[in-house]
């Protein structure tokens, strides 16, 4: 236990008045001067009366890692505190990857909610709970004068992390049949589980999507994006997200972390990975790398898209201007794909006699199979590329419409910045 400090007692008090203070502000703010609830409030704040009504109410609150809650909200049953470092590593994601510290969520009362934030209060780089738990003799003495006073709040408020009751669970929870053994026909085949919701898993994870979608650095580097600009900062998407939500219009019986999300829940798409990609093969007997990426299925679907846009989109307000290149941008994408994959072909390949490329292309795509001495300037290699792609777009386009110089540079500035930053990111690996 650790030696008595007047000084850390006396600003572990301040820190737990400072507290209470606030918080009897926030509630005589919304009344009348005359109001005789104000006497009334300013004797249940006095840390005295404030502390020991919480240390009863603590007992109504559990913290816990994993709740039913979430499951169905009229669920009543077991919720688990597990810690991460308890689990087994396996090498999927689950609440085995939080590391510490990582946050608790607290399910029970509502009403009571208000203990725990109070024993979240962190001092030293430690919250009250933990100082509790560790029956900190100075914290004791903040609270209490009476040290047998003062060490039964400690108790009741360590209890927040006790597990309560026995284990259960309860018909409006959910259930699954988890087959074990081979015979699907016998009952001892499976294991029947109770799944429960990982809070504290989602709340790191709905943490990471905030920051990634909304974070000031994620917004510096989809504006560098936009404007072609490059950036250290990679740009992280989610497509088809899905947010449910927990609790309705009343997120906080659902739990602590639940109101601090407002009752949303981040759903990551589970969909089965689509794999389309055919064995990469090196260009032979084609004059142009074009005219094999015209073949490629995101780009055949791409064109149309584009061209019928075109045709038919005579406003020049911002959103067409944005759904324009949008829709060159993923082109533009699809193709540095595609010549990374050529790229990644052992070196030498464009010297097969069959290999009918114009040089830019065989400098771009076997930078390294090319002679030395038949190698053209960087530069000229990715302003050729720029230009071939720039005519073949405008070529896809041709119809009803008529594109010219402004398109051509448009499309050509468009994929000249991509193939840069693409050599540049290349020489650093």
């Amino acid at each position: 236990m650790p030696t008595p400090s007047p000084t850390r007692r006396a600003e572990l008090a301040s820190l737990v008045s400072g507290w209470l203070n606030d918080r009897l502000k926030d509630k005589l703010d919304g009344l009348p001067d005359d109001s005789p609830k104000r006497a009334e409030l300013r004797q249940q704040y006095q840390p005295g009366t404030w502390l020991a009504d919480a240390a009863r109410r603590v007992s109504q609150l559990q913290a816990v890692t994993h709740s039913l809650k979430p499951m169905h909200p009229d669920a009543k049953g077991t919720n688990l505190l597990i810690r991460p470092s308890s689990l087994p590593l396996i090498s999927f994601v689950g609440s085995h990857c939080l590391r510490h510290p990582f946050e608790l969520d607290v399910v029970g009362n509502a009403g009571s909610l208000d203990v725990y934030k109070f024993l979240k209060l962190e001092y030293g780089g430690k919250t009250l709970l933990q100082l509790s738990q560790e029956r900190d003799p100075d914290l004791a003495a903040a609270l209490c004068d009476d040290l047998s006073v003062a060490n039964s709040l400690l108790a009741a408020f360590a209890g927040l992390t006790e597990p309560r009751g026995k284990t259960s669970t309860h018909t409006t929870a959910k259930q699954v049949y988890w087959l074990i053994g081979d015979d699907v026909f016998s009952e001892n085949s499976y294991h029947l589980l109770a799944p429960l919701y990982p809070a504290s898993l989602v709340h790191q994870l709905y943490l990471q999507l905030q920051q990634d979608r909304f974070g000031e650095v994620a917004k510096a580097a989809r504006e560098a994006r936009r404007e072609r600009r490059f950036s250290e900062q990679p740009v992280h998407e989610y497509p088809n997200l899905a947010i449910r939500k927990l609790g309705g219009t009343k997120p906080q019986v659902i739990g602590q972390l639940n109101t601090e999300h407002r009752g949303d829940s981040p759903l990551l798409a589970s969909l089965p990975p689509k794999w389309l990609s055919k064995p990469v093969r090196p260009l032979l007997r084609v004059e142009t790398l074009f005219k094999v990426f015209g073949y490629r299925e995101q780009v055949r679907r791409l064109v149309p898209q584009l061209r019928a846009f075109l045709e038919v989109e005579v406003k020049k307000n911002k959103e067409a201007k944005e759904h324009r290149a949008k829709l060159v941008d993923l082109l533009v994408e699809e193709f540095i794909q595609f010549t990374a994959e050529l790229r990644n072909l052992p070196e030498g390949w464009s010297q097969d006699a069959e290999c009918r490329l114009g040089e830019a292309e065989k400098c771009w795509l076997d930078a390294s199979g090319v002679p030395e001495e038949e190698r053209l300037p960087i530069d000229t290699v990715t302003e050729r590329i720029a230009a071939g792609f720039a005519n073949w777009l405008n070529a896809q386009l041709r119809g009803k419409l008529d594109f010219a110089d402004p398109e051509f540079k448009e499309w050509r500035d468009c994929v000249l910045a991509e193939v840069k930053a693409y050599d540049m990111e290349v020489a650093y690996e």
